[in-house]
């Protein structure tokens, strides 16, 4: 890792010209295989035991890249590039849960990613209990079952959103860390929302991070993709794991070697290893080089984008929070949210360009509003340079239950919005002109 500042690091970081032909900006290798020279130096890349490529389901140059960028901006020791942010969320999870036990996540969460944890990962023994608020410490613990704090639970892992989607709700992921940990159970925090510019998980306490790197780490709604980053502290060889203290065939007789498990082989960087070895590999949930090239060019300006889209989002924010014909907004950087304290504490850059509010009256006036902007593009993305405007319960979040949308309080009158790059006077005029046609 290097001593540059983070503006510096996500135009640099993970990729030398000279090793590259002297290109300055990252090479699109697009091989499915690599060269190996000679019958030794195969069988010594392939055991690992020297640095090259061999196959690009496994890793690939230009992806290299993007996990190193990735890996360096997040704080992480390590980081995985996978095809899309739902892979990321679902080869973390599994790979922590493997072969069963439980899950403690709120419901506060993407759509996509309460439909897996309700409804695909029980079909592999995994279970989630949904809690409704995801700081409500004393509740959690309960769930854990475990008073004695000798790791005698079989809850495998916390997951849950650093600020959620829609609703911005903000995890107090350091108490959530210490409580974890306490149990012998790692946290798992998806930091797709604020981005490592604004909020970094691993520095407070979070295992393993989560990105869709589709949304504002590349920035341009160009291509889909997900990374993992892992820090080194957990200690997966705790007894609770044996997935990482196993013998595993590949690491031991495969390569000419005495069997190894992944914590022999890795030591605390196990669990980021494990998942490219056996998820990746073996389930092939494959970024490619040029979708990689797309997302390492957008992160060159990560922290430009951001922080203006952020600074824009407060404004749209407090324009909406006065508004007649709003009933609510969700935006917990607004001054005198219920979470300030928390997010003056963790987000002192704002928490992100994602909000949502409420419409007087039903389905029909969020139908009129939503047809009504002009500047705004109605599609199911966020961190896009564009203003985006979406309608959850037909879009993002259709996948929650009736009791979901009534705990998360999103329903027919939920719009959320993402802020672009656009002029944020332009923006609220945008809105401005929606609110006079639909309400007069």
């Amino acid at each position: 890792m290097s001593d540059h500042q983070f503006d510096t690091s996500q135009v640099h970081a993970g990729f030398d010209p000279g090793a590259n032909a002297d290109s300055v900006t990252p090479v699109i290798y697009s091989n499915a295989a690599f060269w190996l020279e000679n019958s030794q130096r195969g069988h010594d890349v392939a055991n690992g035991d020297t640095p090259g490529f061999l196959y690009s389901r496994v890793s690939n140059p230009t992806v290299s890249f993007l996990e190193k960028r990735v890996a360096e901006l997040d704080g992480a020791k390590e980081a995985v590039a996978v095809a899309s942010g739902m892979a990321a969320i679902t080869y973390a999870l599994l790979n922590a849960a493997e072969g069963g036990g439980r899950i403690i996540a709120p419901y506060d969460v993407y759509g996509g990613t309460f439909d897996s944890l309700r409804t695909l990962l029980p079909q592999f023994g995994v279970h989630t209990d949904f809690v409704e608020d995801i700081n409500d410490f004393e509740h959690i613990e309960s769930l854990i079952g475990d008073p004695e704090d000798k790791g005698d639970t079989d809850v495998k892992a916390i997951f849950a959103e650093s600020v959620s989607n829609p609703t911005t709700v903000i995890t107090d992921v350091e108490a959530l860390a210490e409580l974890a940990h306490r149990h012998g159970i790692p946290l798992i925090i998806d930091n797709t929302l604020p981005t490592p510019y604004l909020y970094r998980p691993l520095e407070h306490g979070a295992d393993i991070v989560v990105y869709s790197t589709t949304k504002a780490l590349s920035g341009h709604g160009n291509a889909i993709g997900g990374v993992v980053t892992s820090g080194d502290s957990f200690d997966w060889s705790n007894g609770r794991y044996p997935q990482f203290t196993n013998p595993e065939f590949i690491l031991g007789e495969a390569a000419g070697r005495k069997p190894r498990s992944f914590v022999e082989a890795a030591g605390p960087l196990a669990f980021i290893r494990r998942l490219r070895l056996k998820y990746l590999r073996l389930t092939g949930a494959v970024l490619g080089p040029f979708e990689a090239y797309l997302q390492l060019i957008g992160l060159e300006t990560l922290s430009e984008r951001v922080s203006k889209e952020t600074a824009s989002a407060g404004k749209v924010a407090a324009y909406l929070a006065g508004q007649p014909h709003v009933t609510a907004v969700n935006y917990s950087g607004l001054p005198g949210s219920k979470q300030a304290d928390l997010v003056a504490k963790h987000y002192p850059l704002g928490i992100g360009s994602v909000l949502s509010f409420e419409l007087e009256g039903g389905a029909e006036q969020t139908a009129a509003f939503i047809n009504s902007v002009k500047l705004f593009s109605y599609l199911a993305n966020i961190g896009d340079a564009r203003s985006l405007i979406v309608d959850p319960v037909n879009t993002t979040h259709r996948e929650f239950t009736e009791e979901a949308r009534r705990i998360n309080g999103v329903d027919a009158t939920t719009i959320r919005l993402s802020i672009g790059l656009e002029n944020p006077d332009d923006i609220i005029a945008d809105l401005q002109q929606a609110f006079e046609k639909v309400y007069g």
